[in-house]
């Protein structure tokens, strides 16, 4: 089905259509002369002959190419369907006050930062990618996407604020997988999460709750568990000691058939992501095929002169 992004330049199809009336009103003019010359047999004495029906040839190309070259200003295109990959990696990073200790240097949430940053940049670059950052609440910084720029940009603007809503930042990321457009394709898409934690829940619903619902959706979630037990955080005037809690990232990671990692290197990550398989959906684009027109045109003029030339040995 062909469609014009630009459709008002069809106006200059009213041009071409004029030059076309004034041509046909100008051979109707040399008809009516010609019959009032009523000396047949004298004119065909004079008179070469005509070309006849072949003289309007050159001319009808010629506003052909007119036409086609008005349509081609419109832009003319073409839906295709393109094939999207839909699998989806949503990485959720723990922005609580007790990231920044200081016992994984420079400290837990540059290190994470780091670490989420490599993650991304070695992912195959048909999957989308997502951000979520949670402390009190979880929020979606990044929608999942293909422009990793924007990830990473995201991941180098992470702000330090007060507790600590480990379920919520899963909810959060199931929620933005959900928000993945189906494009033709059933089901949500195949997912995972990665969710980079030191600290104790504080707030928000329980971890058991989050396990269960990304279960319940086959969305596995791998855990990175950044810290010490003896980090510890200036905290109003107050120096808290902040432990990592291993065992609840541990099972998280285990009730959803994700992993749980402490030291992490990329090679180790790529885990997370090998065995997720691929959902392809469509979408529907237009491609432009101006250039079509452009050289059916060039096309109809260079027969125009080169029948004028051969007929009338003069350009049209």
């Amino acid at each position: 089905m062909i469609r014009l992004l630009q459709p008002w330049w069809l106006l200059a199809v009213l041009p071409v259509l004029a030059l076309a009336a004034l041509y046909v009103w100008r051979q109707l003019r040399r008809r009516d002369y010609a019959l009032r010359f009523t000396n047949v047999d004298l004119l065909r004495t004079v008179a070469p002959k005509g070309l006849g029906w072949r003289r309007h040839v050159p001319a009808t190309a010629f506003l052909l190419a007119l036409l086609v070259l008005a349509g081609a200003l419109a832009r003319p295109a073409m839906d295709t369907r393109e094939p999207l990959e839909r699998a989806t990696i949503m990485l959720a990073i723990d922005v609580s006050l007790s990231m920044q200790a200081d016992d994984v240097p420079p400290n837990r949430l540059e290190a994470a930062q780091e670490a989420a940053k490599q993650f991304v940049a070695e992912l195959p670059e048909t999957y989308n990618v997502g951000l979520v950052s949670f402390a009190k609440s979880a929020n979606v910084l990044v929608s999942p996407t293909k422009d990793r720029p924007a990830v990473t940009s995201a991941i180098d603007g992470l702000v330090l604020a007060e507790a600590t809503a480990t379920g919520e930042a899963v909810f959060t990321c199931l929620e933005a997988i959900r928000s993945v457009p189906a494009d033709g394709a059933a089901g949500i898409p195949p997912a995972r999460i990665v969710l980079l934690s030191d600290g104790f829940r504080t707030a928000g619903r329980s971890v058991e709750e989050a396990a269960a619902a990304a279960q319940a959706a086959n969305v596995p979630v791998s855990t990175i568990a950044f810290g010490t037990d003896v980090g510890h955080v200036d905290i109003g005037g107050q120096l808290q000691r902040v432990p990592v809690d291993r065992l609840a990232l541990a099972e998280l990671a285990e009730t959803t058939e994700g992993y749980f990692y402490e030291a992490t290197t990329v090679s180790e990550l790529k885990q997370v992501y090998q065995d997720m398989g691929s959902s392809v959906g469509f979408r529907t684009e237009p491609r432009e095929i101006t250039q079509w027109y452009a050289g059916a045109a060039l096309l109809l003029a260079l027969c125009a002169g080169a029948l004028s030339l051969l007929w009338s040995s003069r350009m049209l």
